[in-house]
Formats: C-alpha cells, structure tokens, sequence
C-alpha cells in the first residue's frame, strides 16, 4: 500500500487531544500490535474505507456484528424509515416484542428477555439475576472468558486484560473479585474440585460455549455437559454467555448442540445489526425475579431503542439457511487457503482454529486450548503478520488473542484478495526467529 495514511495518523493525534489514548475502547489503540490505528471513513459490502481513501478487507466485522457485511440494504432501510419516525422515546414501542418474538423463536427456551445496551450490561444483569434467584454470591467462571468490563467479571479476562493479576483492572477493588472463582476452560476437573469445596455458595457459572477472547478456543468434548451437569447438582444456575456466538454459529444459540445446558443466556453484536445492544434472558420463573415483576433491580434508559430494534430485526429476517451455508464456505475456504500459503512460505506455527465463521489466528506450536496456552502464543509474529496484511489490503484484528470474523458479505474474489495477501505476508514474515 502506497502513499502511508497521513490522514489517520493526524485524526489519531487530533483523538489523543480529547479521547482517553484516541480511542474508546483500548484494542483499537493498536496497543498490541504497534503502530498507530486506522481511521475508517466508511464501510459497504465487505470493504472499509480509511481516510486516505484505501480500500480493506474487513475481517473484523466490528468484532463481529456485522454479520451481513457493512451497510446491508435491509438494515439500512429499516434505520432510516424508524429514524424518520423518531430516534429514542424512553418508553415501550411495538418494535421490542417484535425482536424479542424473533429470538424466542429462535432460542425457544427464553421464555422471557430484557434488552439493555451492551453486552457487558447483559452478562453483568444475568450474573445479577442468578444471584437473586438462588440466595448465593459467589460466580464461577473461567480464565481467559471475557465476559464484558463489569468490575466482578474482571478476572483474568483474555484479551486486552489478559495477566496474571488479580483483578485485572486498577479501579476494582478485590473484595469485587472476591465473590469470583476462576477454572481453566476445558477442565471438568477443576469444575469439579470447586463444586465440591464450594457449590453451596456459587450462584451461577458463567461460559461462553466457544472461547472468543484467548483466540478461538473451542470446548473438548463432554466440557460444557460436565459444566452444566456440576452446577445443576449444586443448586447453581448456569449463564450461557453467547454475546458473540449467538446468532453468528447458527440461527440462535450453539451452547445445547455443544452439550450445555443453561438456565439464561446473553446476547450482543449479530441480534443488533452492528448497532449497540445485549440482552438477556431465560425461564420465565427465574427472569420473572427482575422489576417489575421482581426484587431484582436493572433499569436502562436507551434499552429496546427503536432504531436498534429495527436493525436487530431487518438482521435477523436476514439470516436465512443459505446465508449460513455461505458463512461455511467462505470461511472454510479462507481457512485453507491461509493454511496452504502458510505451508507453502514454510511456515510451520500456524495452528489456525476455526470454529464456523470464527477464525483464531495465532502463531504457536499450535492452537490454544485455554489461557494458559493462549498466553504463549508468538505475539510479535502476530504483529508482523498483522502489518503485512494491513498493507495488503487485509484488516485483521489489531490483537492477537482476539477472533477473527467472517461475514456473508464475502465473495469468491475477497477470498482470493485474503489468501493472496497471506502469501505475501508469510513470505515477508518467515520462519520463526
């Protein structure tokens, strides 16, 4: 890519001015792979746009949400005519049930749901919701899921707050991490061992049924059962955590065809259109714990925002079987062809996961299987790679414990323009040092 991205370098120094580091949230920083970040004008099909005026790949689908690809026709026309109509009304509108009839659908064991604003907010009002409907305090989750930024959550998150720290976040006092309890993913075992020592007091396990935050991270056979199994014999509920995975693997949830069995669960990004949205939601008996029905408080004043509803819905009519046939192929096809090339350059430690349309990146004798795994991966490869492809055309996520996401936007030639850009950047990067 020629001519750099002056434009980009001046509006990231213009943000530092006024936004905490430039950014809003801390991976877009390019803290982790170095460099400053991309600014990003526009967006359409399966392209981005920077300031400069060159033309990406996007492989990040912001993070995932958008699932269809950039401004999909559909959507775009379901925004405008609701934004014609009004932006936020702090009040019911007929377009909330109309979302929520759609996922119930899909997901026929939410009974009853509540939308809030992010994914964070679900998680954090799920774990909430747990806590009042069995009497107990204490949470289990497990080391390198990333549950969202809730203070009690953040412990030994993955991602950008992946350490060995305790909690992983100044501001959070430890008493707020001290009602957490932390496994590996993919030990039944240690499950087990604390159930044993502690399930009278645990409320709910929190997991996200395909690890997204320490690259992808797909549970062994017999995991997420054994998970499910332990918490119900305690009296625990169990929180299906599928703010990513929902809705993106296949119309609805993965977590009963992976074996767990859950008492709520939480959603984000696809159910939204690429527009902020959680929402969270379960057996009528237990969601019936929260106001107004129930003693359990969460309130939230642009929740169910009309705009957000009309895009959630225009997203979900969207995805028909075909689109998730096409999320297949081209995903397995990038798969392979990154495979091929890097096999091709001789580059031997590329254990590239994929779980669907969910691609784990990583540079490591091979694919992580919990955080400890996760936390040798080869970061400064992965910084190169990233750079490489970036002036290929190629937008990667700018960390190298994060997902990579593939939307149906994708055709037969971008998926040529991925793998053509992987020659070039396996060939520049090498066999390790």
């Amino acid at each position: 890519m020629t001519g750099g991205r002056p434009r980009s370098a001046r509006a990231f120094r213009r943000a530092s001015r006024t936004l905490v580091g430039g950014v809003d949230s801390p991976v877009r920083a390019f803290g982790a792979v170095g460099g400053s970040p991309v600014f990003f004008a526009r967006g359409r099909g399966s392209s981005l746009w920077d300031l400069d005026g060159h033309r990406y790949l996007d492989l990040v689908g912001s993070w995932g949400a958008t699932i269809l690809g950039h401004a999909p026709p559909p959507v775009v026309r379901a925004v405008a005519a609701t934004a014609r109509r009004g932006l936020s009304f702090g009040a019911p509108t007929e377009l909330e049930h109309v979302l929520a009839e759609r996922i119930r659908r899909a997901v026929p064991e939410v009974e009853r749901l509540r939308f809030v604003s992010s994914g964070t907010e679900a998680v954090m009002s799920a774990i909430r919701v747990a806590r009042g409907a069995t009497g107990r305090s204490r949470i289990l989750k497990f080391e390198g899921g990333y549950h969202g930024h809730s203070d009690g959550l953040l412990a030994r998150a993955g991602s950008g707050v992946a350490s060995a720290s305790l909690p992983d976040s100044a501001g959070v006092p430890a008493s707020f991490v001290g009602e957490t309890r932390l496994a590996p993913y993919n030990d039944a075992e240690a499950v087990a061992r604390l159930f044993e020592a502690e399930g009278d007091r645990i409320a709910a396990v929190v997991v996200e049924p395909v690890a997204g935050n320490m690259g992808v991270v797909a549970p062994r056979p017999g995991f997420l059962g054994a998970v499910s199994r332990l918490a119900h014999e305690h009296g625990a509920l169990v929180v299906a955590d599928e703010v990513i995975t929902g809705f993106r693997l296949r119309r609805g949830t993965i977590h009963r065809r992976l074996g767990l069995t859950a008492d709520l669960v939480t959603f984000g990004k696809v159910i939204g259109g690429g527009l902020p949205i959680g929402a969270y939601g379960g057996r009528r008996e237990i969601m019936e714990n929260v106001a107004p029905m129930g003693p359990v408080y969460q309130a939230g004043t642009l929740a169910g925002n009309p705009v957000v509803m009309a895009a959630g819905a225009a997203t979900l009519d969207a995805l028909t079987p075909a689109i998730y046939r096409r999320l297949e192929r081209t995903s397995s096809a990038i798969a392979e062809g990154w495979r091929t090339a890097a096999a091709e350059a001789g580059v031997e430690d590329f254990p590239l996961a994929r779980v669907g349309s969910m691609l784990g990146v990583t540079f490591a004798a091979r694919a992580p299987r919990d955080l400890a795994e996760a936390m040798t991966v080869d970061r400064s490869r992965y910084a190169r790679f990233f750079h490489a492809m970036l002036e290929a055309g190629v937008y990667l996520p700018p960390s190298p414990l994060e997902t990579t996401f593939v939307s149906s936007a994708i055709g037969p030639r971008d998926v040529g323009r991925a793998v053509a850009a992987a020659r070039t950047a396996f060939a520049a990067l090498g066999r390790p040092r």
